[in-house]
């Protein structure tokens, strides 16, 4: 799935919703999914009213049992233009850390399995807060940027509003051995992992983060 959605990137996007993937596209890139319409898959032509879209939002913060939203138009564009106005958007950027030994940096934060990430500052491009958000996330010092390896969506909400976080993801390489995990963040441990290996045995980790975690493997 992630190589379809690389290859229509401009004809297919998807949004964790709580959890929940929410694919947009075109008849054609959607059906390609082979997501049919059923008791836990909805799967709609858009109408071209936004509230549709916020009544998939709505479903979605009260069904868990929703494994995935599809809506679909000749007009994918629009229609994810749609989609992103019923949010305020937040831009973060995060990296892919691998070390000498091709180890994968992950950490333990309230109860689920992470890797650094946080919010764009002013003025800073997305590969400048990645490489401080690995820095102040995990006390490494010497990182290499690497590759640009891809864009995540999720949604959340802060104080009555619906957030839609774009985030950045970039390949890193660091020869540091010693981790200081941030606590003021809630971090509470941070591991070197396999990373086919840790997918494999199961962890409790974010979705959006699994997909950039098997990109990165290749």
């Amino acid at each position: 799935m992630r190589e379809l959605l690389k290859e229509k990137s401009l004809q297919m996007y998807k949004v964790y919703v709580n959890g929940t993937p929410f694919f947009m596209g075109t008849p054609d890139s959607t059906g390609e999914l082979g997501l049919l319409h059923d008791k836990n898959v909805y799967n709609a032509p858009y109408l071209g009213k936004r509230k549709q879209i916020k009544q998939y939002l709505d479903l979605l913060d009260k069904n868990t049992q929703v494994s995935a939203v599809v809506l679909y138009a000749d007009n994918a564009e629009a229609l994810w233009a749609d989609f992103q106005s019923c949010f305020k958007i937040q831009e973060a950027a995060g990296g892919y850390v691998l070390n000498a030994e091709q180890k994968l940096l992950v950490f333990l934060r309230r109860g689920s399995w992470d890797m650094p990430k946080g919010k764009i500052d002013p003025g800073e491009t997305p590969e400048e807060a990645a490489v401080r958000e690995v820095n102040e996330e995990t006390g490494l010092k010497n990182i290499e940027l690497g590759k640009f390896l891809d864009l995540t969506w999720h949604t959340f909400s802060l104080k009555g509003d619906r957030i839609l976080k774009k985030t950045w993801w970039y390949a890193m390489q660091t020869s540091d051995t010693k981790v200081v995990p941030q606590t003021e963040e809630d971090i509470e441990r941070i591991e070197w992992v396999n990373p086919a290996a840790w997918v494999a045995s199961g962890p409790k980790v974010y979705r959006s983060i699994l997909d950039v975690i098997e990109l990165g493997m290749g």
